[in-house]
């Protein structure tokens, strides 16, 4: 079984605006699908870093308006992509954070993205690390799990309650 963080983990998420009310929902993952998950199955995206959230928001097109949000993340199993030990672990090797899964799911085949997902949630693994693309350096991470009955929990930071509780403010 995969070890649990030890400490909190910050988290930044960029998302659209007009879904300011449910921050933590993962159901646009869900709606379109990613890469570590086919489409019906709710995933957060975020990054470890402010940068690179804003970077893979953006996926190097037009600056589209976005909604930053810092989240934290207490006692998650993530298996680290980003340590060849733990990718030697696994026996797969770097080239998984190349998958073209796009074109996979275009073609009719399970990107390998998926199929080590499936095999990570077998292993009680809520998530995982990754390298990101579209900012060299910079690091994110995949939740499949959270907030629920023994599953890690995953907030939202918003001291003054600044977020809107429904979709009602955009109407």
């Amino acid at each position: 079984m995969p070890e649990l963080a030890s400490e909190p983990i910050i988290l930044w998420r960029a998302y659209v605006p007009r879904w300011a009310h449910a921050p933590l929902s993962g159901d646009g993952a869900a709606r379109f699908g990613g890469r570590w998950n086919p489409v019906g199955a709710v995933t957060i995206y975020a990054a470890r870093e402010l940068s690179t959230a804003w970077a893979e928001y953006n996926q190097g097109f037009v600056q589209h308006p976005a909604l930053i949000a810092q989240l934290r993340l207490e006692g998650a199993r993530l298996a680290d992509l980003t340590s060849p030990e733990v990718l030697a672990g696994f026996g797969i090797d770097e080239a998984i954070h190349r998958c073209e899964w796009r074109d996979d799911l275009d073609a009719g085949r399970l990107p390998s993205t998926h199929l080590l997902r499936e095999r990570l949630l077998q292993e009680s693994h809520d998530g995982v690390v990754y390298p990101s693309f579209m900012s060299p350096g910079g690091t994110c991470v995949a939740l499949w799990h959270w907030s629920g009955k023994d599953q890690p929990k995953l907030t939202i930071t918003d001291p003054d309650g600044r977020l809107p509780k429904s979709p009602a403010s955009w109407l």
